[in-house]
């Protein structure tokens, strides 16, 4: 039984590493890194805990200085948003160059109050 446990899981595993397509994965020299804060419009205060998303994939949390950073984004044009509670959304597109670091600095603004 140990015999025949060894092939399968080496074709298991060759298996497993041809699904893997690296060739869609952009080259390390084509990716950026993009970091920078959050802060309220109004006070200048650091946001903490706002959700930063490139991509809809590529995700960070600030930290207590609004600071965030994420790395290996593919360069070029990338969407991102920034939410964070009792913020209003923040929505937009920019170029990040390839090997290069992006600074992405955001003041949002307070949501309205409810009545």
């Amino acid at each position: 039984m140990r015999i025949l446990l060894r092939p399968a899981l080496g074709l298991l595993m060759v298996t497993s590493l041809a699904a893997c397509n690296l060739d869609q994965l952009p080259p390390p020299g084509q990716y950026s890194t993009v970091s920078g804060h959050i802060l309220d419009r109004g006070t200048n205060q650091p946001v903490a805990g706002a959700i930063v998303t490139i991509d809809t994939v590529l995700t960070a949390t600030t930290d207590a200085s609004g600071a965030f950073s994420i790395d290996k984004v593919p360069a070029g044009t990338v969407d991102y948003t920034v939410t964070a509670d009792g913020y209003t959304l923040v929505s937009a597109t920019a170029n990040a160059q390839p090997g290069k670091v992006f600074t992405l600095d955001v003041a949002m603004e307070r949501a309205a109050s409810a009545p």
